[in-house]
């Protein structure tokens, strides 16, 4: 009977802790924050980012290169494995196929081409086959990281084979000299430090990191730990942020009954506070990575005229510019800027040939809309984007050129008035063009854009064929033929 009973009683016990484990499980922790298990994940790997960081920095600095190498490697692999199982198994494929490329078709013009066609084939291909209605965490989403790093790799390779002089300064910088080897390409690939969520930074970057150059006192551990806490700091402040306001602003919201019954300044007020607060799930994570990127010394950038050290050499974000400047054009230049700086140097630039710079920006919005996904809303975002650039390029230089509107936009006590309505303005149509890149398929951003009277493109098209003829009024003669000459 005793012996019966300790049964149960063991039976009870052992129960009761598989309960509490269950209940401890990352699915329940997960659900508690409002947030899905992928994305705990997420969050979880990001952070895991600063012990990888120093124990690096503890007992790998200037040690030998495969040390390293293997290190970046393995932990990456490991983060890719407890994200996305044994889907890794694609950017593995990937990295050995384009490290192949590499040494079979050599720095040809060939190796850049196939590069780039599989590549993004095997990118798209795989945004195809995992499509979805909704933002899922799933394996594409490093893997477009990694298609930027390799076909940037491919053209660093193929310039690393050209005369010296032949290349812009620029070019000179980025080119690979040497062969890589299969292991520094794996170890530049799953870099703990970028391998999820960026940035996005070159092959002779990396190796500096591994040669111990990228530190501010040579010979020494860099002095970038403090530095690396002020981007953690300021990334957990957005993330709490974002996780107290995102049960109560949600895209979900923008497709109900309750917002499309309200009033159309309701309407727009909303759109614009999301449009505002939905970027803060980027700008957390980028914050978050630059910190770890400045802890191993990835983010060191030199000196400044001061004799200061910069960490910015690896900065996604340009916080105080992105909360401040009351332009599209400020917000673009403060928001993903590595793979900004990415598009420049080895897409657009390298569209020099066509002899049409508005022609060039076109198609490097179309490749970002097409590297982000499938849907039709990533064309929608990017085409507001190209519209609003050049519609606000046309009312700078007009005011500009204006005596009239320089003399009042110069008057200083309006001036917080200015700012005010260019904020409003601003912040509403970024919301309007989030709108489609958040909602995916048409049927869910037609459904918004109808209910505000497709405000953002009536508003950028008729200022695009209004503005030519209020310069024609506002501009005087001279002036213009000044701009001829």
């Amino acid at each position: 009977m005793a012996s019966a009973a300790e049964g149960d009683m063991e039976a009870e016990l052992t129960r009761g802790l598989q309960w509490g484990f269950q209940d401890l499980s990352l699915n329940k922790l997960a659900t508690s924050l409002g947030a899905s298990e992928q994305a705990l994940r997420l969050i979880i790997s990001i952070f895991l980012g600063y012990p990888l960081a120093l124990f690096y920095r503890r007992y790998l600095f200037y040690k030998d290169s495969y040390l390293i190498h293997l290190f970046h490697t393995f932990t990456g692999l490991s983060i890719a494995y407890y994200n996305f199982g044994t889907q890794l198994h694609h950017s593995l494929c990937c990295i050995v196929l384009q490290f192949l490329i590499l040494r079979l078709m050599g720095r040809t013009i060939t190796a850049v081409l196939t590069t780039f066609f599989v590549q993004m084939g095997y990118l798209l291909a795989g945004y195809y086959n995992t499509a979805t209605g909704t933002y899922d965490i799933k394996w594409t989403m490093p893997h477009c990281v990694l298609t930027l790093k390799l076909i940037g790799l491919a053209i660093d390779y193929y310039d690393g084979g050209k005369d010296q002089d032949s290349l812009t300064s620029e070019q000179q910088m980025y080119a690979v000299r040497g062969v890589p080897s299969l292991l520094e390409v794996a170890g530049f690939s799953y870099f703990y430090g970028a391998f999820l969520v960026g940035p996005q930074f070159s092959m002779n970057h990396y190796m500096k990191l591994v040669r111990g150059e990228l530190t501010d006192v040579p010979g020494k551990i860099p002095n970038s730990t403090i530095p690396a806490l002020r981007r953690l700091a300021l990334g957990l402040v957005y993330l709490v942020g974002y996780t107290l306001l995102s049960p109560h602003i949600t895209e979900d919201y923008l497709l109900s009954d309750d917002y499309e019954n309200g009033s159309f300044w309701f309407r727009c007020m909303y759109m614009l506070l999301w449009g505002k607060f939905v970027l803060y799930k980027y700008v957390t994570c980028w914050l978050v990575t630059e910190g770890v990127c400045i802890l191993t010394g990835l983010g060191f950038n030199g000196f400044d005229e001061y004799g200061t050290a910069k960490w910015d050499a690896c900065a996604n974000m340009k916080v105080w510019l992105f909360e401040t400047n009351p332009r599209f054009t400020g917000t673009i230049a403060s928001f993903n800027i590595n793979t900004n700086a990415w598009v420049s140097r080895y897409f657009f630039k390298r569209l020099k040939f066509l002899g049409n710079k508005v022609l060039s920006q076109g198609l490097s919005l179309l490749f970002l809309a097409l590297w982000h996904g499938l849907h039709s809303g990533y064309l929608v975002c990017f085409q507001m984007e190209f519209l609003i650039v050049i519609v606000e390029r046309q009312a700078a230089s007009l005011i500009r050129d204006s005596p009239v509107l320089s003399r009042l936009a110069s008057i200083t006590v309006l001036q917080p008035l200015y700012y005010l309505v260019q904020q409003t303005i601003h912040w509403l149509f970024m919301g309007y063009s989030m709108t489609a890149f958040c909602l995916f398929t048409w049927d869910k951003w037609m459904k918004v854009y109808k209910s505000i009277y497709f405000l953002g493109h009536v508003f950028f098209l008729s200022l695009l064929f209004i503005l030519p003829y209020v310069r024609k009024v506002m501009v005087p003669r001279k002036e213009k033929l000044k701009k001829v000459e």
